[in-house]
């Protein structure tokens, strides 16, 4: 065996011309290495499992907020079940506060499609005008300094091509000037980048002021800014949506601009350089761009089918951080309660596992992104670093070019190619750029399209909303029967809501009339199917109810606030109706601004009033006291925290003095107030002729009605005259029979303790069943006497 292999050794080596040695050397090499192989990979593979073993652990370490120790397998499988199931009804909550039906055309996956185009162009339309707008402005000077940096890039490039030659050559002077040009030209240059940002910058704030002053005007239409998030289910944070959304937007839109039109510009002007450039060096082949062009396609088809999906990663990272934001906001907004129950450490679990989650969603994305960057990485800059230097060497290898002088220089032929290299490396290194920043601009596109649906939906429901077009998710829960109640009313559906048929009419005739008005709140529920009343000038009404019957809902359907969807509301305008709640709003400004709100100084000052005035107002509700205690009439202040409840409710009242309208919508506005003050307010009111509407549980307020509204909280109303003093006794009785009833719960179980302790029966404890009361009847009942009566 040893000699036959030998001998195959030798033959072996006579043919290849090798020393056996050689072979057999090779031989031993390969056989070692195999069997290396055999032993070390099992090895290897148990190395590799326990370094990703450790790595999962540390980066289990790095996720956990809690105390750190050793996650076993076991245990972060059920931490996940743990945390699934929560992650899972937030996201079925988010979809359903979120989903609705009109905005079928609207819910779609953000992307470049015509819907994206569309919305954009709308957008686009709002944003420019018109072309004499200084938006366009910016936008031309903008394009204008992309050109010339593009310009400027290629002429840098060439200047550093000369800078070297002039190096290779050993020319001092000419290397002298070439470098005071370089020096030079970098301050128009550095000037046309600070302009590209500045341009950008100010392209996106007069974008923003665009959006912003439009969205303004539509949230503030037909008190939109209520309906939008009142009436309508579609926004759940419109402060959001103006703010952050359309921020966004414009800022990605115009670095997008930016971002897209000079690398095109740029690619082009490169191309074009470089074919010249080859011409210049003798060559006129075209092989070096179609082969950058090829390399650039194939590398965006290997990346798109490599490419792992990130938008549904990234998807859930943010479902995930939307989780823990539902999480502290939750601990927030119930502080109390669970500080009240000692659960923090219950909390303090649901966050560390909701932290721990986001974490391993984020990791997952990293660890992915690691091999994905890798290969990005080999194509974009070897593989397009090796495609570059082919394409510079082409023209060099195949050109023909001639010398300067024409003699034979061997040294300027080699300075002159030395210049084309370094030109054309910075050119093609600058156009990588370019076209790579192409190839990732699709990415931005993406977000942008993700912005433009949210802003395009934001105008979309304020346009909607103005007009009286609302949409809920609410309604299409309703059950049969209150579809059934809305068909008896004769309403009809659109879209899962009922139609808006109501007229209203404002006149300027002291009067209140409803006509077969219904009371249906935002979430279609019928609480009153058919009201009807009329109220005029010197009448007073007092609205009383169980909760939920429908008082408040009367106020907002008299203010406007909420749709008559059926029926006819007479009513004065506006501005001759002053609602005060029994929370009354205090604005950001002076005293002054609490007194006379919603009017300004230069509104105040129109109608005559001076401070004077409104110390007389104060005076009535007694708040004179504060215009010192607080430093003047243009004291600033968080008024909502400065006052206390009852001087917050009587600032509301004074604001009724102040505006003196026809109608006083009162919701429980002075139930911190004491009675003397409140009795001297009411009156003082009607002394100014105007009608009232309250609603109040105080009797003390009776007097000062002339009619009751009464609700029974099923939808049956009675309007009658009021007769304070019938009411006030009713009212006294109700109370003795309250007080008197309390105490006999009590008397009864004293009465069968004294039973107990005597060994006696109770004559009023005894509660016998109806046969036996009968029987017991019977039985009491006196006997007809049958026989004659004695003489």
């Amino acid at each position: 065996m040893v000699n036959s292999m030998s001998k195959l050794i030798h033959r072996t080596a006579e043919k290849a011309n090798v020393h056996p040695e050689v072979i057999t050397r090779g031989m031993t090499v390969a056989i070692f290495a195999v069997y290396t192989l055999r032993i070390g990979y099992p090895i290897l593979c148990s190395s590799l499992t326990i370094v990703r073993n450790k790595a999962r652990e540390a980066q289990e370490k790095i996720c956990s907020t809690s105390p750190v120790r050793s996650l076993e397998k076991n245990q972060l499988l059920t931490e996940n079940e743990e945390i699934e199931e929560p992650l899972k009804t937030f996201e079925k909550k988010s979809r359903r506060d979120s989903k609705s039906l009109t905005l079928q055309k609207l819910q779609f996956s953000p992307a470049f499609n015509k819907q994206f185009l569309l919305q954009l162009i709308k957008l686009i339309r709002i944003m420019i005008p018109k072309v004499q707008s200084i938006e366009m402005g910016l936008l031309g000077l903008h394009t204008l300094s992309l050109i010339t940096r593009s310009f400027l890039s290629i002429y840098v490039a060439r200047l550093e091509g000369h800078v070297v030659k002039n190096i290779v050559r050993k020319d001092i002077a000419k290397f002298a000037l070439q470098l005071t040009k370089w020096l030079l030209v970098a301050i128009p240059a550095t000037f046309i980048n600070s302009l590209i940002r500045f341009l950008e910058s100010q392209l996106a704030l007069a974008f923003r002021t665009r959006l912003v002053r439009h969205a303004y005007d539509l949230y503030f239409k037909n008190q939109t800014y209520y309906r939008v998030s009142n009436l309508d289910g579609r926004l759940e944070n419109a402060d959001h949506c103006l703010t952050d959304d359309i921020t966004t937007f414009s800022q990605s839109v115009a670095h997008l601009y930016s971002h897209i039109t000079k690398p095109f510009l740029d690619v082009v002007i490169i191309n074009f350089t470089l074919l010249k450039m080859a011409r210049s060096m003798g060559s006129f082949s075209v092989a070096g761009n179609v082969l950058g062009g090829a390399m650039v396609s194939l590398t965006g088809h290997i990346l798109r089918k490599l490419s792992p999906k990130f938008g549904k990663l990234v998807a859930e990272e943010e479902k995930r951080k939307g989780y823990l934001r539902f999480i502290h906001s939750r601990l927030i907004a119930n502080s109390e309660e669970i500080a009240f129950y000692g659960g923090h450490e219950v909390e303090l679990t649901m966050l560390q596992r909701s932290y721990r989650s986001l974490a391993r969603q984020m990791n997952l994305i990293f660890n992915k992104r690691l091999y994905y960057v890798m290969l990005e990485q080999f194509l974009m800059k070897y593989c397009w670093s090796a495609v570059g230097m082919i394409i510079i060497s082409l023209p060099v290898l195949t050109g023909k070019q001639q010398t300067e002088n024409g003699n034979g220089d061997k040294d300027d032929g080699v300075s002159t190619r030395t210049q084309y290299m370094t030109t054309a490396k910075n050119i093609l290194i600058a156009g990588a750029d370019a076209v790579e920043r192409l190839m990732s601009s699709y990415k931005e596109v993406t977000e942008l399209a993700g912005y433009t649906s949210r802003v395009s939906k934001m105008f979309t429901v304020f346009e909607e909303v103005s007009e009286g077009k609302y949409q809920r998710t609410l309604a299409t829960l309703n059950t049969r029967e209150s579809k059934k109640s809305f068909k008896v009313q004769g309403l009809t559906f659109i879209n899962g809501m009922p139609e808006i048929k109501g007229t209203v009419i404002e006149r300027e005739n002291s009067i209140l009339k409803l006509e077969h008005v219904p009371i249906i709140t935002p979430n279609c529920d019928v609480v009153v199917p058919d009201l009807s009343f009329t109220m005029t000038k010197g009448m007073h009404l007092l609205i009383t109810g169980p909760n939920g019957c429908g008082k408040s809902s009367l106020f907002r359907i008299l203010r406007g606030l909420w749709p008559t969807y059926a029926g006819c509301l007479i009513r004065p305008p506006t501005g001759q109706m002053f609602y005060i709640p029994q929370r009354p709003y205090m604005s950001v400004g002076t005293l002054r601004d609490q007194v006379i709100y919603p009017d300004t100084v230069k509104d105040m000052k129109e109608k005559g009033l001076t401070d004077r005035d409104l110390a007389n107002i104060l005076a009535i509700v007694n708040l004179q006291s504060i215009i010192t205690r607080e430093g003047g009439w243009d004291a600033i202040g968080d008024w909502k925290d400065i006052l206390s409840g009852g001087e917050k409710q009587r600032m509301g009242v004074a604001r009724l003095f102040y505006h003196r309208p026809q109608f006083a919508l009162l919701d429980e506005c002075t139930s911190a107030v004491s009675i003397d003050v409140e009795s001297k307010m009411y009156q003082a009111i009607k002394d100014l002729d105007i009608s009232l509407l309250t609603i109040t549980h105080r009797p003390s307020l009776w007097q000062f009605h002339t009619h009751l509204l009464q609700f029974d909280g099923e939808g049956g109303w009675s309007l009658e005259p009021l007769d304070t003093h019938t009411r006030l006794s009713l009212h006294e009785e109700k109370e003795r029979l309250e007080a008197q009833l309390t105490g006999v719960p009590q008397m009864e179980r004293r009465l069968e303790e004294l039973c107990t302790l005597l060994g006696e029966d109770s004559v009023v404890l005894q509660r016998p069943s109806a046969d036996g009361m009968e029987n017991s009847l019977e039985e009491t009942a006196p006997v007809a006497n049958t026989e004659p009566l004695s003489d």
